[in-house]
């Protein structure tokens, strides 16, 4: 059986993430937490995603291990920052994957979970 990088592709992979970082950057919720340089935030997040979801361990050999809850703890994430979060993503998925959304569907679905997990402040 293909994990969900094999499943979902590189291309596919990196199609959401630029349009998923396009609704984010513009975010009045959310934008604020990703004003650094916005070319290496989407590469980052792709090798995260890569490994993540099954893919060569892109993310590590880079900047080792992934610590996602330690590294956003600085920033304020609240549960309206996790739902436009969501929001975000969810309209990315929708887009990348207007041709199988079943796919799409599963794909998003590990995402609720990992934004709980990012929630600091309630």
């Amino acid at each position: 059986m293909k994990n969900f990088y094999e499943r979902i592709g590189e291309r596919r992979l990196e199609l959401v993430v630029r349009e998923f970082y396009k609704k984010v950057f513009i975010s009045p919720v959310i934008g604020h937490l990703f004003a650094n340089d916005h070319q290496l935030i989407q590469e980052k997040q792709i090798k995260f995603l890569t490994q993540f979801l099954g893919g060569p361990d892109l993310y590590s050999r880079e900047y080792g291990h992934p610590k996602m809850r330690m590294r956003h703890l600085p920033h304020r994430i609240d549960d309206q920052a996790k739902e436009e979060w969501l929001r975000c993503m969810r309209a990315a998925i929708d887009t990348v994957f207007a041709d199988d959304l079943e796919l799409g569907n599963s794909f998003y679905s590990i995402f609720p979970p990992i934004a709980n997990h990012m929630v600091n402040t309630h």
